[in-house]
């Protein structure tokens, strides 16, 4: 689901001016820009209910690579794709590594002053004071391991540093916001940062985003830690029935999360014009206006591979992934038997939908 509104799920609207809103969750009043379309509103303090559990996480941890402890805070159920858990989140998980790569810190402490002080950001920071919570977090992780204060010198000079360049990071990247996006960015930084004054090796691997369909706002390809789409091929023999309505309802249903194309180890000089004239009529889609009869050679090496089952004769590709769809060949048959197997191939379409987007989000 992509997430929205915490309480309903419809679109949030972000107002010029704040306006006194009640929590739908606590029922205290207070003065905010965003509620939803429903007019739905949630204080910070109840959407990053459960962030205690924070503190356990980092206690735990030995690794130091902060992404990958920023990672674990964000799939516990406590944390939204946006939101102001995020301004803790960030500090925490640099923290952690940086203790655990050898940096000097009374860690408990540490977690402790991170939470209070990232509470007090307020949620859409990022847009309504040009400074994102992300990047603020770094510099409340560089003033927590320096002992900065307003009044201090050197580790004062350096928080802002640290600020800065995480939010120029940020900035740089555009928006509409992305609370992963821009906490990935800032804790690239952070490391860098970190490892140029303090000789502390934090690491961070190459990061690729898992949760954007999550977000109706993602950049897409613009983001540098969007992953590409996957690659799906429908096969069957001759690629002429079966696998070229997959491919069809595959580019209906499929198109916004994967690519699809279809293919076969022998090819006909038209597709079956039976599912032509039904995949016109039942669902207005014409399918030879942009699909063709097509060897395996002629598409791109996918990354799932759907066999539309031929048994032994069925055709095969390298792929991560190999379903058999076990579909009986309706060429020849009464409309009635076509309607049957278009309909199980756009439900088996629909179910591999639900698969992708599992494994993009990381939960399979």
């Amino acid at each position: 689901m992509k997430e929205e509104c915490l309480i309903c799920g419809a679109p949030l609207v972000y107002l010029e001016e704040e306006q006194w809103m009640e929590c739908a969750v606590c029922h205290k009043k207070v003065k905010s820009r965003a509620c939803c379309e429903a007019g739905h509103f949630v204080c910070d303090t109840c959407h990053t209910s459960g962030m205690d559990q924070i503190l356990a996480v980092c206690l735990k941890e030995k690794g130091r690579n902060p992404v990958e402890i920023l990672e674990k805070m964000m799939s516990l159920p406590f944390c939204h794709m946006h939101g102001p858990e995020h301004h803790v989140m960030v500090a925490a998980a640099l923290l952690t590594a940086y203790r655990n790569a050898g940096g000097d810190i009374d860690l408990e402490k540490a977690l402790q002053q991170v939470q209070s002080r990232g509470m007090e950001v307020p949620g859409g920071a990022c847009g309504f004071w040009g400074a994102c919570g992300a990047g603020v977090s770094t510099g409340i992780y560089m003033s927590v391991i320096t002992g900065a204060t307003p009044l201090a010198g050197e580790s004062w000079g350096m928080a802002n540093q640290m600020t800065s360049r995480a939010l120029a990071s940020i900035g740089a990247h555009g928006g509409p916001r992305c609370c992963k996006r821009d906490s990935y960015l800032a804790v690239q930084e952070a490391v860098r940062f970190t490892k140029e004054h303090f000789n502390v090796t934090m690491e961070v691997g190459e990061i690729h985003c898992r949760r954007s369909g999550m977000n109706n706002q993602c950049i897409g390809a613009k983001c540098p830690f969007h992953q590409k789409k996957p690659r799906v091929a429908f096969l069957c023999v001759h690629n002429f029935c079966r696998s070229q309505m997959a491919e069809a309802f595959g580019k209906k249903y499929l198109s916004d999360i994967c690519d699809c194309y279809s293919a076969g180890t022998e090819t006909r000089p038209e597709i079956n014009q039976d599912a032509v004239r039904l995949m016109k009529q039942i669902h207005d889609i014409d399918m030879e206006k942009e699909q063709y009869s097509k060897l395996l050679e002629e598409i791109p090496e996918p990354d799932i591979v759907v066999s539309m089952g031929c048994n032994v004769v069925c055709p095969s590709m390298p792929g991560k992934v190999h379903m058999d769809w076990g579909l009986e060949d309706p060429t020849g048959q009464p409309d009635e038997v076509f309607l049957e197997t278009m309909k199980r191939i756009e439900e088996k379409v629909l179910k591999l939908r639900e698969f992708i987007a599992k494994q993009q989000n990381g939960t399979i």
